[in-house]
Formats: structure tokens, C-alpha cells, sequence
């Protein structure tokens, strides 16, 4: 997919074209059994997510509306009417000088790896989060990024800012968190849009 300009349709509502043909949009209600069946496969089996018990949907429900009560998106990539995969933005720390700083998540369903979908629905989630007050995204990377995350971050011009070793410890075993970071729009260039004061 290439890079949307200013007159291409939101990433909500655009098609993107990639190996598998990959609608990303905002996620809905809907798409919540799908998002958990996703989510729920990565904490029981995976190390993505330090959470070691599956949310339920009405958790997921939750955490869909807190992101919405933000301001911020919360995206899903449809191949064929199934949900490949998932992506959305939270506030990085609670505190308010933290304001412009977001923190992304995206997890995909194994059945649509290695097709390029992670990495449109990533920038989609990037250039919506560059409409709006934030300048900053970070990433936290579980386990060096084993699963591809680091490779899929860096290729979308994230920088590796730090490891924190053995923070985390997981099906057995101790987990190390890279953190990356990205500006968004004009970065630290100008100070802070009003609106997001």
C-alpha cells in the first residue's frame, strides 16, 4: 500500500492491496469475537502480550471504548469477511505530560502472517494518529521482537530507544521489553497543538 495523500479516503474506509486483499476500517462491536479469538491465541500461546489470562469479550468491550473515549483508533484488517488482524493506540502513562505520547498495540491471526497485513495496519494506525494532537508513539516489544515486530516497527520508521531486561516472565522463562519509538507529524519540531493542552 502506498502512503495515503492528502486526497485519498481516510484509512478507515480505504482498501489496501497487499498479498491478500485487506479492507482495514474502524473496529466495531461486532468484530469483537473475532478481536478475542485473536487476542486469546497470543496470551495463551505467545509472548506479545504479558497478560496470561484471555480477556473476555465484555472486557475487550471495555478496553475498545476506553481507547474510542480517548480520541484515539482502534482498527481491524477484513480479508474475505474475517478479521486478519488488529491494531489500536492508548495513551502512553496516565500523567498529563505524557499527553502527546501514544503507545501502539497490533496483533494478527497466525492464519494471515507473512502477508503484509500487520504492516498496512500499521500505517493505517499511523497516519490516523498523525491527524490528531499526539507526536510521539512508542512500541513495547516483548522478547526482541521474535514474532517479527521489531522488523515490522522498524520497517515503518520506528527506532530501537532501550531494553529493559528480564521484566517479564512468561510461559517459563524470562522476558526482556524493547521500547521504539516513532514521531509522529512534526515531532518535538514545535510545541504541542493547543487542542491537545
Amino acid at each position: 500500500m502506498s502512503t495515503a495523500s492528502q486526497n485519498d479516503p481516510p484509512p478507515s474506509t480505504a482498501s489496501a492491496a497487499t498479498r491478500a486483499t485487506a479492507l482495514v476500517r474502524d473496529a466495531t462491536e461486532d468484530d469483537l469475537p473475532a478481536i478475542q479469538a485473536i487476542y486469546a491465541q497470543h496470551v495463551l500461546h505467545g509472548v506479545a502480550s504479558f497478560e496470561e489470562t484471555p480477556p473476555s469479550v465484555d472486557e475487550l468491550r471495555n478496553r475498545h471504548a476506553s481507547v474510542l473515549s480517548h480520541g484515539l483508533p482502534y482498527l481491524v484488517a477484513e480479508v474475505d469477511g474475517t478479521i486478519a488482524g488488529y491494531c489500536y493506540a492508548t495513551p502512553y502513562r496516565p500523567r498529563a505530560a505524557y499527553r502527546n505520547t501514544i503507545e501502539d498495540s497490533i496483533y494478527m491471526s497466525d492464519a494471515f502472517r507473512g502477508q503484509g497485513i500487520g504492516r498496512v495496519l500499521l500505517r493505517a494506525l499511523i497516519e490516523r494518529c498523525e491527524t490528531g494532537p499526539w507526536r510521539q508513539m512508542i512500541a513495547v516489544v516483548a522478547d526482541g521482537g521474535s514474532g517479527g515486530s521489531m522488523s515490522l516497527h522498524r520497517s515503518l520508521g520506528f527506532e530501537l530507544v532501550g531494553t529493559l531486561k528480564a521484566v517479564g516472565f512468561k510461559h517459563g522463562r524470562w522476558l526482556d521489553t524493547t521500547l521504539m519509538q516513532r514521531a509522529l507529524g512534526v515531532g518535538n519540531a514545535a510545541l504541542p497543538d493547543a487542542r491537545a493542552d
